[in-house]
């Protein structure tokens, strides 16, 4: 399994990005999905996590209303659409296939969940 985010770059403060989630060797329909982050000199967090049915999200209070998590199964892609972005949205964001998905959280469970390579979101003033 080949995971990869992409599509992050520099952006100013009160723009848009898009990151894509792909997988080559894995289905990712109908399997939870998670975008976590992580700052320099900060722990990593989950952002923003869909369960498997689609019928469970989780995001957190940081991004909500600002961020939002579509599939397209044509593609076999996961996208994590993020407006209004703040310098603290500075990260490397990655996407995590079967984190646990609760209401309250989003959790990466080892060795079920499974890591791809991050992309570096960059949000200037």
């Amino acid at each position: 399994v080949q995971l990869q985010a992409s599509g992050g770059g520099l952006v100013q403060a009160g723009g848009s990005l898009r990151l894509s989630c792909s997988a080559s060797g894995f289905i990712l329909d109908a399997i939870a999905i998670g975008w976590f982050r992580q700052a320099p000199g900060k722990e990593r967090e989950a952002v923003l996590c869909i369960n498997g049915g689609d019928s469970l999200q989780y995001y957190s209070q940081s991004v909500l209303g600002r961020f939002s998590i579509s599939r397209d199964r044509a593609k076999n892609m996961v996208y994590l659409h993020m407006d209004s972005l703040k310098r603290d949205d500075t990260a490397v964001y990655y996407c995590v296939i079967d984190p646990v998905v609760r209401g309250y959280g989003c959790y990466d469970a080892p060795g079920d969940s499974y890591w791809g390579q991050g992309t570096l979101v960059t949000v200037s003033s």
